[in-house]
């Protein structure tokens, strides 16, 4: 069984609750594509079997967010989940948001929470910042698209967020306050996008049974945005048994077919064709 399912990530539960419940129903090892926190909610495309494979290739897609930041309180965790500090700042107008918003796209250097899944010296970060222990983050660059205010509920605003993999939305709520002089912890996410993956095409994991999970499953190849090559039987034979033959194509990434069916991703590269990797 290969392919993915996506998951409509409950609040308040693991990411790897949600992939433990598609493997005690499929019966096969999977893997998530992108950690959302407990109080997060959303897209969370679970691979099953081979699937997971894709990793490399999906994990650094765009993703888009729903997020609400609390402006004038802070946390520990820059969520409402921390040690919050309320009446910590004041809190700023919309159009104060909305005039330093420009800052942060395009890409930006951002420091990571402390409260992360960051690994330092073979720790996770939100282990030593449990333990009391100091430790400092190194920037890292990330991409945002865009930023958009959508929604003022006294101190709580809410933005919808494209950025690409790897950028912590909590780390731009603390940004974005600082930079108006001020703190604000983030309240609530969504994530409404991953890639391929839709909120309208999730699904909570709820609902799902031994029964009926197979009709959720999402074909590995659908969601891949490469072009198909067929080989004849002729370099089947050869690109199958780990050879590579000369191709016309365009150097790149490519789904391969055996016998008319879905087998993996090759690639071109100077003219020669190679298959990289078994999804099948």
């Amino acid at each position: 069984m290969t392919g993915f399912i996506c998951v409509n990530k409950a609040q308040g539960v693991s990411s790897a609750r949600e992939v433990a419940i598609i493997r005690r129903l499929t019966k096969t090892s999977c893997g998530h594509m992108g950690t959302l926190d407990p109080m997060a909610t959303g897209v969370l495309p679970v691979a099953i079997g081979n699937a997971a494979r894709l990793f490399d290739y999906l994990s650094d897609k765009r993703k888009t967010y729903v997020a609400t930041f609390r402006f004038g309180v802070d946390s520990d965790t820059l969520d409402i989940t921390g040690n919050i500090i309320e009446n910590a700042g004041r809190v700023p107008t919309g159009a104060e948001i909305e005039s330093v918003l420009k800052n942060f796209t395009g890409e930006i250097m951002q420091v990571p929470p402390r409260y992360s899944a960051k690994n330092i010296g073979g720790k996770r970060g939100y282990e030593l910042a449990r333990a009391g222990v100091e430790f400092e983050l190194a920037p890292k660059k990330v991409r945002v698209y865009s930023i958009k205010l959508i929604e003022c509920n006294n101190c709580d605003y809410s933005f919808e967020i494209e950025c690409g993999g790897g950028t912590y939305i909590r780390s731009l709520a603390r940004d974005i306050a600082k930079s108006l002089g001020t703190c604000a912890a983030m309240s609530a996410l969504e994530r409404t996008k991953s890639g391929y993956f839709t909120i309208n095409s999730s699904v909570s994991t709820d609902v799902l049974t031994a029964e009926n999970v197979k009709d959720y499953i999402i074909p590995t190849e659908s969601v891949l945005p490469y072009d198909s090559i067929y080989p004849t039987d002729r370099e089947a034979f050869k690109l199958f048994n780990g050879l590579s033959i000369p191709c016309g194509r365009d150097d790149g990434i490519y789904k391969i077919y055996n016998n008319g069916g879905f087998y993996g991703l090759a690639e071109v590269n100077n003219s020669t064709l190679k298959v990289r990797t078994k999804l099948c």
